[in-house]
């Protein structure tokens, strides 16, 4: 394996230790440090300077989208704030290629954690179901558990090549990386 590979593995686990921290973190207090998401900022510069992800212009705009996403999300009280910088730094390291693969596995692995939830605690789900959602049930579901979950198997996906990069359709939106994209493919005339 080249020393790039090596590196690039050697990210793969650190993005992956750090991601556990913060689940293990938003499990035990219900909150995720401002230090673990800072650290994946670093590891990102680290991952990007090493060519472990796609190209940056990709990753900063999947960074972009799962920002403005979880912001809305975090203003109608749905997510918490470290959810959504945690939820931001881990679309950095999987691009637009990889962004719906770790929106659906997050979105698997927190559905999980909610029938887990429910199901061992069934008197509060009653009461939830009674009161529509309204009033104090104490804390919710860890989010950072389904975030860190969801990163890790999309980190690995992309890196291992385990699952192909989405496809976008034609009617997508433009994006500046898949404007990069079309002019690369055609020398850069219009």
């Amino acid at each position: 394996m080249p020393i790039t590979r090596l590196l690039q593995a050697a990210l793969a686990v650190g993005v992956t230790m750090v991601l556990a921290w913060a689940a293990v973190s938003d499990v035990r207090t219900r909150r995720i440090p401002n230090t673990s998401v800072l650290t994946l900022l670093a590891l990102f510069v680290a991952w990007a300077l090493a060519g472990a992800g796609g190209p940056l212009v990709s990753e900063l705009e999947a960074g972009g989208i799962a920002f403005a996403v979880t912001f809305a999300l975090f203003n109608f009280g749905i997510v918490g704030a470290g959810d959504s910088k945690l939820f931001t730094a881990a679309a950095l390291f999987v691009g637009l290629d990889y962004l719906p693969y770790l929106a659906i596995a997050t979105a698997l692995a927190g559905g999980v954690i909610a029938l887990i939830s429910l199901a061992t605690r069934p008197t509060r789900a009653v009461v939830m179901f009674t009161l529509r959602g309204k009033g104090d049930f104490g804390p919710g579901v860890p989010y950072g558990v389904a975030i860190a979950a969801g990163a890790v198997f999309a980190i690995w996906s992309l890196w291992g090549s385990f699952l192909p990069p989405y496809t976008y359709s034609a009617k997508a939106p433009p994006t500046a990386h898949g404007i990069a994209w079309v002019l690369a493919q055609h020398g850069g005339q219009h």
